[in-house]
C-alpha cells in the first residue's frame, strides 16, 4: 500500500475510481495513509457516485450534493438489500425505504433511455422477491391478505411510505405483481367504502385529517383495482389503455433533457407569453382515461345494508368480489388560464385552469362519458401535483367531479390516480376509481404503429 501512495495523485485517483464503491471502505482500512487519502477525497466519492448512480442534480441551479455521505448511505442501503438477513431489513425499514425513495426521486434517463437508478432498483426489488415483500407490501392492505411474508408496518407513516414506494415501483407482470393483483377484493373494499369519501379527504386520495397529505394506501388500492380490471378487459392489448404502472418504474424516471427548470415567478406576469409556455404541468394534449364503477345497487348494499352498518367505523368492510364496469375515455385538454397560487396554495408553482372534451371509446353513446370538461392543477402544501376535473353535460349541467394525484410528481408520465364522485358530494355515492395519463401533446394522436383503425378506437381526434 505504501508503494501505491507514492504514485502521483492523478494515477492513484484513476486506480481507485475503477474499483467497486463498497471496496473503498475496505481500502480505507488497510492503512492510516489510505484512510486519510480516501476519506478526505470528495472528488473520488463524486466519481464513484456518478459512475454508479444518476446525477442527483436535475437542474443547473441545484446545489452540490454531499458526495461522501450520500455515496456511503447508498452503499449501506445496497448491502442491506443484498443481504439474506431479513431481521436487518425489518429493523432498518425506514432508512432503506427512504433511501430508495430518494433514488427514485433523483433518477433520470440518458438520451438512450438508460438510468443507473432504475436498473439498480429493478435488480434489487424485481429479481429479489423478499425485498419486494419486505418494503413494497407493508401497507395496511397486506394485513388483510394474510401471506406470511407480507406484514403491515406497525407505524402509520411507515405504512404510508411502503404504499408510496409500491405506487412508484408499479405492478409489473411478474410473480410479485400477480400476487399483488390477487389482493383486488381487499383493495376494492377500500376503494368503494364510501366512509373514505369525506370533506376532510376532499373526496379524493388524501388523508382523512384535513391536511391534504396524500393517502398513498388509497392510491395503492386504486392502482391494484384498475390494474386488475384492465387485465380482464378485452382492450388490454391496446397500448393506449394499458395502465402505465405495468412495468417497473414506468413513467416515473424522466429523461434528463426533458426535466423542467425552475419556474421563474415573473413568467406569470408576462402578458405577451402564450399560456402554454406559462404552464409548468404540461396540461394541453390528449389523455387516456380509465373509469371503473359498481352497479349502484351493489354499491349501496356494500355500504348501507344492515350487515354493512354493523361494521365499526374504524374497521374495514369485508372483501368485495363484485364485478365492476370499466370505461375507456379519451380527453382532449387545453389551458384556459394560469393564475397565481392563493393564500392556502403552495407558492412554488401557479394554478393552471383547463377545459376540454371527453369521449368514450367503448360506447360512443355513453351519456356519462361524453361531456365537456373543466378543471385545474396545482401543488399541495407537501409538493404533490393535485388534479381536479368536473364533467359538464348539455345545458351546462355539472355531474361528476374527480380528485387525483400525479404519481411521480410534476409532469410524471405515470399519470394521475384518484377518485370520481357526484358533483354535489353525495355521501350515498356513486363514487369509484379513475386514472388518466398523457399520450400526446397535440390534438391528433397516432404513432403509425397501432393495428387498430381510427374508427375502431372511436377516433383519436377530439376537436370540434
Amino acid at each position: 500500500m505504501t508503494e501505491l501512495l507514492d504514485l502521483c495523485y492523478d494515477v492513484l485517483i484513476r486506480i481507485l475510481e475503477e474499483i467497486n464503491p463498497p471496496d473503498l471502505a475496505a481500502c480505507a482500512q488497510t492503512s492510516w495513509g489510505f484512510n486519510n487519502f480516501i476519506k478526505k477525497n470528495t472528488r473520488l466519492y463524486k466519481a464513484h457516485y456518478l459512475r454508479n448512480f444518476d446525477d442527483p442534480r436535475r437542474r443547473p441551479v441545484d446545489p452540490e450534493p454531499d458526495w461522501v455521505s450520500d455515496l456511503q448511505k447508498l452503499v449501506k442501503c445496497q448491502k442491506m438489500l443484498l443481504s439474506a438477513n431479513n431481521d436487518v431489513k425489518r429493523d432498518e425499514f425506514k432508512f432503506i425505504a427512504s433511501t430508495v425513495e430518494s433514488l427514485i426521486s433523483t433518477g433520470s434517463t440518458d438520451p438512450f433511455g438508460y438510468s443507473h437508478n432504475q436498473q439498480l432498483i429493478t435488480q434489487l426489488f424485481r429479481h429479489i422477491s423478499q425485498n419486494h415483500d419486505a418494503f413494497m407490501c407493508r401497507s395496511s392492505l397486506f394485513g388483510r391478505v394474510g401471506k406470511p411474508n407480507q406484514r403491515p408496518a406497525e407505524d402509520v407513516e411507515d405504512r404510508q411510505l411502503s404504499a408510496k414506494l409500491h405506487c412508484l415501483f408499479g405492478i409489473p407482470s411478474t410473480n410479485a405483481g400477480r400476487r399483488v393483483l390477487s389482493t383486488h377484493p381487499y383493495a376494492r373494499s377500500r376503494v368503494y367504502d364510501l366512509r373514505n369519501y369525506t370533506d376532510k379527504s376532499a373526496w379524493g386520495p388524501f388523508r382523512d385529517d384535513g391536511s391534504m397529505r396524500v393517502d398513498w394506501e388509497m392510491i395503492e388500492s386504486i392502482m391494484i383495482v384498475l390494474g386488475y380490471n384492465s387485465g380482464l378487459c378485452c382492450r388490454r392489448f391496446l397500448h393506449r389503455f394499458r395502465p402505465p404502472w405495468s412495468e417497473t418504474l414506468e413513467g416515473v424516471i424522466p429523461e434528463r433533457a426533458k426535466i423542467m427548470p425552475d419556474y421563474p415567478p415573473k413568467l406569470l406576469m408576462e402578458p405577451d407569453i402564450p399560456l402554454s409556455l406559462k404552464d409548468p404541468y404540461n396540461v394541453s394534449g390528449v389523455w387516456s382515461r380509465i373509469v371503473c364503477f359498481l352497479d349502484y345497487n351493489d354499491l349501496y348494499i356494500f355500504n348501507f345494508s344492515t350487515e354493512a352498518m354493523k361494521v365499526p367505523s374504524d374497521a374495514p368492510r369485508g372483501t368485495l368480489n363484485t364485478e365492476e364496469a370499466i370505461r375507456h375515455i379519451m380527453m382532449d385538454l387545453h389551458i384556459t388560464e394560469v393564475t397565481a397560487p392563493g393564500q392556502f396554495d403552495n407558492p412554488a408553482l401557479p394554478i393552471v385552469h383547463f377545459s376540454g372534451k371527453s369521449k368514450s371509446v367503448d360506447a360512443a353513446w355513453d351519456p356519462n362519458a361524453n361531456s365537456k370538461l373543466r378543471g385545474s392543477v396545482r401543488l399541495t402544501s407537501e409538493g404533490q401535483v393535485r388534479w381536479q376535473t368536473i364533467s359538464v353535460f348539455h345545458g351546462g349541467e355539472e355531474r361528476w367531479r374527480s380528485e387525483g394525484v400525479q404519481v411521480g410528481g410534476l409532469r410524471s408520465e405515470r399519470g394521475v390516480v384518484g377518485t370520481w364522485f357526484d358533483k354535489d358530494y353525495d355521501p350515498h355515492g356513486p363514487a369509484g376509481p379513475t386514472a388518466f395519463w398523457k399520450i400526446c401533446d397535440g390534438h391528433m394522436c397516432g404513432d403509425g404503429d397501432d393495428t387498430e383503425s381510427e374508427e375502431e378506437d372511436g377516433g383519436w381526434y377530439l376537436g370540434d
